[in-house]
């Protein structure tokens, strides 16, 4: 049996480690200092001694010049090793500020990758300050962010969930390959777009005659060694003409397609030496999971490891972008350098080039497993749930809570619809949990159909499509009140329940933009239809009119009720689930207590 570690205590532990590593470095940086500047002194003390004496000779002023390049280098050394264990405490800071409830605001909010009108993202907060991938989030590429956000914004197919939940028990205790993770390359989040590398990768060739690098080798040689000659008077000039004129017609030759070679090659160095990195890290790793397995396999293809194959790209790049020093400008036209580097690249892509967006994807899918292991490992109390086939809809939980609440001020409630149950219609007053638990039941779906843990002790469900109307606003853009906006995502969720698979609904407030006539009447048509769909969900309200919407649709309705008490001009909230309708509001308490005379 493995033995569960703290993650409180494993994290602080390292974090802890991590400073006394930093200060241990910054020590030896300030004491290296002193030593350059003392080395300094003694350099300029036999300067003046060899040069304005002539005491002794200069050749005295090499032993200090040579320790002096030996501690600037050190220096350096000691100055990255220092801005590595920095990075590692800042990396263990974040994540006991995940176990804290202390890191919105901190992270990648995912802003990018927001859509517009999505059924449920900006209701249920999946991104934004403080929003779910905010939350979960401890990737470094581009392709990991991306395939992340995917997850949270799409439901995966039962098997693919289940095969995610598997690998992400199997990487859950594995602290030490998240941080090296986290912590490998510079401090830079990769900017590589897994599309573009992949489409650069497998664009049409862009063919070279096959002797053409081997000549323009030679070229370059025989320029260079026939100006070396020619100052060194052993050859006259016209010998080096004659070969720099062949250099000139090649590069003619050749200039279009090695213009169309630079111009695609946008990425740089830095970027492919972080992936090269985080793939020869993972090549290390022995995965069990069939997931982990297959998704490790796109590094092994053709032989050569993928981590190499990259290296060597990363070089021809370098090279590529070193034609730009102003030295290597004047010695260009001879040297053919940015020809035979642009070559290269093209050989490169011949051979790698259909396997590299493979490659970054396998990256972006291992690093959104490793963000959903992480979690896993923070949250031991929760709980993978049941994924389950059945001839309904069903979401069955024990003790379910928002994921995004810390577990220590968090509320638990049970949830079951389904088996009978197709809708719960939850009354109560103002602030006493209604919305917090639509978000509670909504992220908590989102989370099982990743493959992540969930907030809950138990939750066993079926697969469905989550739609949420809890935070609507108007548009003075699209001239679009509030209530125009609610009932256009209505109409969007019932559409849905009608032709794809059974949907969970979560309406908050449900057409409260309307007189109460209406109200009545349009929410109890709106529920018959979700219904008749298949469809099961939750409604809140705190008009107790619409409490009886069950009468007028049939069985399947179920009331429940959060309550506050008032007590010394103060309100106290339980948050507890509680079966029937509310008996009382607290609006006028409300405002009595802010000071409104009513």
């Amino acid at each position: 049996m493995v033995k569960k570690v703290n993650a409180q205590e494993e994290y602080r532990s390292r974090r802890d480690g991590w400073r006394s590593r930093r200060e241990l470095f910054q020590r030896q940086f300030i004491r290296i200092g002193n030593w350059r500047l003392i080395t300094g002194i003694v350099a300029a003390i036999v300067t003046f001694l060899a040069i304005g004496r002539g005491s002794i000779s200069l050749w005295w002023l090499l032993a200090p010049l040579g320790i002096f390049i030996a501690l600037v280098m050190w220096h350096s050394r000691v100055a990255r090793a220092r801005t590595f264990a920095e990075r590692g405490a800042q990396y263990y800071d974040f994540a006991l500020a995940r176990l804290n409830g202390e890191w919105a605001g901190r992270g990648n909010t995912g802003e990018t990758f927001r859509p517009n009108d999505h059924i449920y993202a900006d209701d249920l907060d999946i991104f934004g300050k403080g929003g779910l991938f905010e939350f979960l989030s401890t990737t470094r590429t581009a392709a990991g962010e991306k395939t992340l956000a995917s997850w949270l914004l799409n439901a995966a197919a039962i098997e693919n969930a289940r095969q995610r939940q598997e690998a992400v028990r199997e990487l859950s205790p594995g602290i030490d390959l998240r941080e090296d993770l986290a912590l490998l390359g510079d401090d830079v989040r990769s900017r590589v777009r897994a599309d573009r590398l992949s489409a650069w990768g497998s664009a049409p060739a862009i063919k070279f005659a096959c002797f053409l690098r081997p000549v323009a080798l030679a070229l370059s040689l025989i320029g260079l060694g026939s100006i070396i000659a020619f100052f060194a008077q052993a050859l006259p000039i016209w010998i080096f003409a004659c070969v720099f004129l062949c250099g000139v017609l090649l590069r003619l030759s050749v200039r279009s397609r090695v213009l169309k070679i630079v111009t695609g090659c946008e990425f740089s160095g830095a970027d492919l030496s972080l992936l090269a990195l985080i793939i020869e890290r993972l090549e290390s790793e022995g995965f069990e999971s069939p997931l982990l397995r297959q998704v490790r396999s796109e590094f092994e293809s053709a032989g050569l490891p993928a981590s190499n194959r990259i290296v060597k790209l990363r070089r021809w790049i370098d090279l590529l972008n070193s034609s730009e020093h102003v030295l290597l400008r004047l010695a260009r036209p001879f040297l053919l350098w940015q020809e035979q580097a642009a070559m290269g690249i093209e050989a490169w892509r011949s051979r790698s080039g259909a396997h590299i967006g493979h490659w970054v994807q396998a990256i972006g899918e291992l690093e959104a497993l490793s963000s959903l292991a992480a979690l896993a490992f923070e949250r031991q109390k929760w709980s993978f749930p049941e994924l389950i086939e059945a001839a309904g809809p069903q979401f069955e939980s024990v003790s379910l809570g928002h994921p995004l609440i810390p577990d220590a001020r968090c509320i638990p409630n049970d949830v079951e619809l389904g088996n009978g149950t197709q809708l719960l219609v939850v009354s109560g007053s103002n602030m006493s949990g209604k919305s917090t638990l639509l978000r509670a039941v909504g992220l908590n779906t989102v989370l099982a159909w990743a493959g992540a843990p969930v907030s809950a002790r138990h939750l066993r469900l079926t697969r469905m499509q989550v739609g949420a109307c809890i935070r609507v606003v108007d548009s003075l853009q699209d001239n679009r009140s509030r209530f125009f906006a609610e009932i256009t995502r209505i109409r969007e969720i019932v559409g849905m329940a009608r032709i794809g698979p059974p949907v969970l609904f979560l309406f908050d407030e449900l057409l409260s933009g309307t007189n109460s006539h209406d109200r009545a009447i349009g929410a109890a048509g709106i529920v018959h239809a979700l219904l008749r769909s298949g469809a099961i969900g939750l409604i809140t309200t705190h008009d107790l009119a619409l409490t009886g919407i069950g009468d007028s649709t049939g069985s399947g309705v179920v009331n429940v009720h959060f309550e506050d008490e008032i007590s010394g001009g103060e309100i106290h909230f339980d948050y507890k689930l509680r079966p029937g309708v509310v008996t009382h509001s607290n609006g006028l308490e409300l405002m009595r207590v802010v000071g409104l005379e009513v």
